[in-house]
């Protein structure tokens, strides 16, 4: 009998041992277009390699699209990396990748690999991205602080998040540079640096002390 009551005692503890991280304060964006403007127009302005440069991307590195949508950084990523490195596509809809999974056999790349993840995982491998980029797509997350704190995981040691946004409120498909800090170090992340580019900005972190989820708080506009 006593083999058969512990288990039922020991379970709701441990259950709720595990505080919740909470949700934003914000409004989040909903996920309107699979694609942030204009391909040809972002390559005018000199976004993606203006992002890549500041994300450090070198050949053989492993870097992940998270949120990926039609593919743009997907195909940027790609031939820098090269035959070494790898290119994780990461998005929710299992649609976008199809026609990532297109654009990337039709380009000639082999090193892409496809994931389709979840509002609150990624669901990157363990241990196997150097940097992880989230470009116009942060806003759109339901759950920012519990995907920050499990992306950790798939961090290599060394390894970086960059954040692309436009300095706008959530509700408008942005998201406030002082607010976008405060959400990512509330869950232990540390700030490298934020660089503004000719429509938006871009923020580097890499992780520092995990907190006790217990004590996080979520950061108000």
């Amino acid at each position: 009998m006593v083999r058969q009551i512990l288990p039922a005692l020991i379970l709701p503890a441990l259950l709720g041992a595990a505080a919740p991280l909470p949700r934003p304060a914000r409004p989040v964006a909903p996920i309107i277009s699979q694609a942030f403007g204009n391909e040809a127009a972002r390559d005018r302005q000199g976004e993606a390699s203006d992002v890549l440069r500041i994300a450090g991307i070198r050949p053989g590195m492993a870097v992940a699209d998270i949120g990926t949508g039609g593919g743009y950084y997907v195909l940027k990523a790609a031939p820098i990396v090269g035959p070494q490195g790898r290119v994780y596509a990461q998005d929710l809809s299992a649609t976008a990748l199809d026609q990532v999974r297109q654009r990337v056999q039709t380009a000639g790349y082999t090193n892409v690999r496809y994931v389709q993840g979840r509002q609150t995982s990624t669901r990157l491998p363990a241990a196997s991205v150097d940097v992880a980029l989230m470009v116009h797509m942060y806003h759109e997350i339901e759950q920012p602080y519990l995907l920050l704190d499990r992306l950790r995981a798939s961090l290599k040691p060394g390894g970086k998040i960059v954040i692309v946004d436009l300095d706008q409120p959530s509700e408008a498909h942005g998201m406030p540079k002082a607010l976008l800090v405060c959400e990512v170090k509330a869950v232990g992340y540390e700030l490298m640096g934020v660089t503004d580019l000719a429509r938006g900005y871009v923020a580097v972190f890499r992780p520092g002390v995990r907190p006790d989820p217990a004590s996080v708080r979520a950061c108000r506009p």
